[in-house]
This record gives structure tokens, sequence and C-alpha cells, in this order.
């Protein structure tokens, strides 16, 4: 009889440890309740027993209360050098009864500990692939886990601090609770191109994950890390929330910082001053984006609703450079809702955090 193909992927992270301390992440049941799932999951249950034919059970939970539960049996139990494991899913994504194999080898390194992963016996392509991107993750929470960073050794946003969307990433990143690592770039360049073909920040990166796109990185962020959401709450205040997180990204942002802040910040005018041309233009603009605000504010202190969300993320660092020049300044006065919206982001912790210089 002929076996059926099977498929199998291979991956490898360097994780900032000694090996013994990975080793032990993987085979002690608290270390596994710790970190043993993807992001935006939680471990519920974890036991181990940690010899050759002994077992252990994780058991995985969703925000919504779904739950996934794999088990299986070491096979091979060498301490800081190499485990194997079976793996088979009592709910999951595979059909149950379905073994495949895992097999973890360690190295030394140089700061930390070279961790190779060959995971085997996928009866389809497609399963093995969801599995990577699963791991991906999986270990993305293994090195927050042990990196002595915690979450900045993996977590990185890549663009000018100065940027607008570059500060709304790190605001969600704050309101969250998340520490992570800025490494200032510029838009354009290679880093940058990298990891984004168009060149423009910021871009996002957790592990090998790589994002770009404030709306997708902000998505990413609300699902896969803890902390207070970064949407309104309600059917209709996250529509509405959602609307203003496009209108300010694609109309307001344009008026208000392309051809406005920018112009003075870096001036392409005549004898290297801001082009008074572009700037005159641009504020009648304002003045119509910030009359559409006025009247989404209301008497509250948030566009989607009772608490902070993502468009007041978005919102808060554009209104903060408008602010800082004179026009900008004027127009502002004449919208008490939008000034007063905008202090109450000024109050928050994530607001202060990520102030730039922008000088």
């Amino acid at each position: 009889m002929t076996q059926a193909a099977t498929f199998s992927l291979e991956m490898e992270r360097f994780i900032r440890a000694p090996r013994e301390r990975v080793f032990d992440a993987f085979t002690d049941q608290d270390a596994l309740a710790a970190w043993h799932c993807p992001r935006g999951l939680r471990v519920l249950e974890a036991s181990a027993d940690a010899r050759v034919g002994g077992r252990y059970r994780i058991v995985m939970g969703e925000r919504d209360g779904a739950r996934h539960t794999v088990a299986g049996e070491y096979q091979a139990v060498d301490r800081a050098d190499f485990l194997a494991y079976t793996w088979t899913w009592e709910d999951g994504p595979l059909p149950a009864g379905v073994k495949t194999l895992i097999e973890v080898t360690l190295t030394s390194a140089e700061g930390g500990t070279h961790l190779r992963m060959r995971h085997s016996g996928f009866p389809e392509q497609g399963e093995r692939d969801s599995h990577a991107s699963g791991w991906r993750s999986v270990f993305n929470r293994l090195s927050d886990y042990l990196d002595p960073a915690g979450s900045a050794g993996t977590v990185t946003v890549l663009g000018d601090p100065r940027s607008s969307f570059c500060r709304t990433v790190r605001m969600a990143l704050a309101e969250k609770g998340v520490a992570y690592t800025l490494q200032p770039v510029p838009p354009q360049t290679p880093e940058i191109l990298a990891h984004n073909p168009f060149g423009r920040i910021p871009v996002f990166l957790d592990g090998p994950i790589s994002l770009y796109e404030t709306r997708a990185i902000l998505g990413y962020i609300e699902e896969a890390f803890e902390g207070p959401s970064l949407q309104a709450h309600g059917v209709t205040a996250r529509a509405r929330d959602e609307q203003w997180v496009s209108v300010i990204a694609c109309h307001a942002y344009d008026a208000m910082v392309r051809r406005y802040v920018l112009q003075y910040v870096f001036p392409k005018g005549a004898g290297g001053q801001p082009d008074r041309g572009v700037i005159e233009a641009a504020l009648p603009d304002i003045d119509r984006h910030l009359a559409a605000l006025e009247q989404a504010y209301g008497a509250g202190l948030y566009l989607g609703g009772s608490r902070a969300a993502m468009a007041d993320l978005y919102l808060a660092p554009i209104v903060a450079c408008l602010g800082m020049f004179a026009e900008g300044a004027a127009l502002l006065e004449k919208y008490p809702a939008v000034r007063r919206g905008h202090g109450a982001m000024r109050e928050r912790p994530s607001f202060a955090a990520t102030e730039p210089k922008l000088a």
C-alpha cells in the first residue's frame, strides 16, 4: 500500500534567552499557560508531564468564547537541546484524530538561542500553511515571554515620529499597554520599501509579521493584544467611527497636514519659505472639515460615541499639529467642540507618551 503524501513546515527564530529557559518554556505548564497560543487568544488550561511517554494538553480560548484544544505525547525530551512531541487537535483546525509531529531543536547563539522547529505530517498543504501562520504568532508570544524587553523585543514601529499616522499607531499601542520599539525611519527609504512597496510610513512589525496602512495596523493591534478596546461601543457608533477614520485619512489629512502643516515643517517655497499659495488654498478646506467635525462632536468628547476610539486616535495628532501654526490655531478657535474633544485626547497618557518634536 502506498502511503499518502504529507506536508511539513520548518521555522526558525532567534530568542533572546538561554537555551534552558527556552526549553523550559516548552515543557513547564505554567510557562505554557503564559505564551502558547496565537495573539488574540488566551490559554485557558495547560498541563504538561515532560517525559518520554508523558502527555500535555493546552486549551486556548477566543474572545467570543470559542475554545480550541490540542494535546499530545512527548516522544523525546533532551533538556536544553531537543524536544519532540505529537500534536493532535481535540477541537481545532484539523479533524480530531489527525496526529502530526513537532520537533524542536535549540542551539546556543550569541545573546540567546536559535530555535528550529519542524512540524510534519499535515494531510493537506492548506492545513500546513494555516499552522505556519499560527506558529509565527505563537513564537511572537514566546519572544514576548522570554525577551528581557518583553514585547518591545518583538513589536517595532518604523517611521518618522513626527508623522501623524505614525503617532496614531503609537497611541494605539500605548492605549493597549503594549511595549514596542520605535525605529525612526523616513519614508521612501530601503528600510521602509523592504516592507511597503509604496514607501509610506508607518510600517508595523510583530516579529516576522509586517503590516502597512494605518487602519490595517490598528485592526491588528485591536485583535492581537489585550487591553482596552480601540473600537467604539455599539454597531452604529462603530460605523460612525469608521466613517470618520475614512474622512480623516482620505480628506482631512490632505488639507490639514499635507497642504498646510508640511508647508511649514518642510518649506518648499521661494527662498526656502512656506508656499503661501498652497497654504491659502488649503485654509477653506480645513475650515470645511473642522465645521463637519464640530457637528459630529455635538456635546460629546469623542467622534464615535462614549469612549475614545480609532477616529479619535487618527484626529488627535493632526489637530495637535494644526494648532501649532497661526492660521490653524485661529480656525480652531471657531470650533469649541473640536477643541473640547482634542482636550480630552490631550489628557490621555497615550498622547503625552507619543509627543514628537516637530523641529
